[in-house]
């Protein structure tokens, strides 16, 4: 990560306050403000808390990981829905995040608070990282601090860590972690996305391999080991712990719709140790920001393309800032049979369960375009025929229109009728 924030500062590209700032609603505050702006950059603090540095916006949207990846940001789902989950993944001996090793004490570290109604101080940017029966998970949480030596984890039912530390306790274990904090922004994007458990550094390797220039260098994942036996990527900082059968209230939080998570009773996750560089980057993201839609959004769009992929003649897949780039989405295909469409609606639901709609446009529709999009539904939709409606779905925790965690689904045919294009036909003017 440091490497990537220093090439930034070189090119420009990297918003730097000097002055102090509080680690309290000051530093988010800041971070909001700046990303509403339209020249969106990464935001380095020289000073929390007078003397902590802090990134934020790293991955601030889809340009800057468009770049990363030597492609644009138009192209990034049917170029992401093609790479392998395999890579090359080494495991080291030692690394620059062993610079300082220490009792754990997250007082000595800038974990902001972000919002009033925030149910206390969280790390934001962590890629936790575990191991049960030979297979190694890496994903981020958010993690609510309790005290010096202990995080309240939210871990997401039938997900891979939410299924690890399950089956770790009824085995009567712990479950060994790490925590590491500022790490390359491609693991952080690999850490994000859904790939096949035990995978995500392999991905992260593919990544990096695509976002090298020359076809003859190979991207390499370096991991190092932690005293407890769990290898993580380096990183600016690592924290060393377990999850064990403990539990306490996690939130509110402020989650991708802008609106409160309501409070659970989640894992504890007790701090053993403490590694970090000398004169550490803390990296921290900004709730409902652009960093955080990015990350948690984005790497469904790969997925749905795949699933669409065998029903239809897939073009593209956008997951609109309309719709929290979480709960919305735009398939375009290229249609050569009736009947597509709804089968293309179907697969995108089934990709990615917390899609509350799904439009499906035609190749000449630029999905990018909210008024694009919306002239596709003026003008090629017929309601009675058109629109797929699938009452008591599932619905996202995190769309505060559910009731009773259930939802209707839509989905919206707004192609146009095969042999009958001529119709549809648009003059430019």
């Amino acid at each position: 990560m440091r490497e990537f924030k220093d090439k930034l500062a070189k090119e420009g590209k990297l918003i730097e306050i000097e002055r102090s700032v509080g680690s309290k609603y000051e530093v988010a505050s800041i971070c909001a403000e700046l990303e509403g702006r339209e020249n969106k950059k990464p935001i380095f603090f020289h000073a929390v808390d007078g003397k902590h540095k802090v990134i934020m916006n790293l991955l601030y949207g889809r340009e800057i990981l468009a770049e990363l990846l030597g492609t644009s940001s138009a192209e990034l789902a049917p170029i992401l829905s093609k790479i392998p989950n395999e890579g090359k993944v080494k495991i080291i001996e030692d690394s620059s995040t062993k610079e300082v090793v220490k009792e754990p004490n997250l007082n000595e570290l800038p974990i902001l608070t972000y919002f009033r109604g925030d149910g206390g101080a969280y790390i934001t940017g962590g890629v936790v990282v575990a191991e049960l029966d030979g297979v190694r998970n890496a994903s981020i949480h958010r993690l609510m601090v309790l005290d010096e030596k202990r995080l309240a984890a939210r871990l997401v039912p039938s997900r891979h860590l939410y299924k690890m530390h399950r089956e770790a306790i009824e085995r009567g274990e712990e479950l060994k972690v790490g925590i590491a904090i500022g790490v390359d922004p491609l693991v952080l994007l690999a850490a994000s996305t859904r790939v096949p458990p035990g995978k995500e550094f392999e991905y992260a390797s593919a990544l990096k391999n695509l976002s090298l220039k020359k076809p003859e260098k190979e991207g390499l994942v370096e991991l190092f080991k932690l005293s407890n036996g769990v290898a993580i990527p380096h990183a600016e900082f690592a924290l060393e712990g377990f999850i064990g059968e403990e539990r306490a209230k996690e939130g509110p939080f402020l989650d991708i719709t802008g609106t409160y998570d309501r409070i659970r009773e989640e894992p504890v996750i007790t701090l053993t140790k403490m590694y970090h560089r000398k004169d550490p980057i803390y990296h921290a993201i900004l709730p409902s920001g652009g960093e955080h839609k990015l990350l948690m959004g984005m790497p469904y769009e790969p997925l749905i393309f795949r699933a669409v992929e065998r029903v239809a003649r897939v073009k593209n897949v956008f997951l609109t800032e309309g719709g929290c780039c979480y709960l919305h989405a735009v398939v375009q295909i290229k249609k050569e049979r009736e009947g597509e469409a709804k089968n293309a609606i179907v697969a995108a639901f089934a990709a990615h369960p917390s899609l509350k709609s799904v439009v499906v446009v035609d190749s000449d529709i630029d999905i990018f375009s909210s008024k694009d999009v919306e002239y596709a539904i003026a003008t090629r939709v017929r309601w009675n025929e058109d629109v797929v409606f699938i009452p008591g779905a599932k619905g996202s925790s995190l769309d505060p229109s559910t009731k009773n965690g259930l939802t209707t689904k839509l989905g919206i045919d707004a192609t146009m009728e095969l042999g009958e294009e001529k119709r549809y036909e648009r003059v430019v003017v």
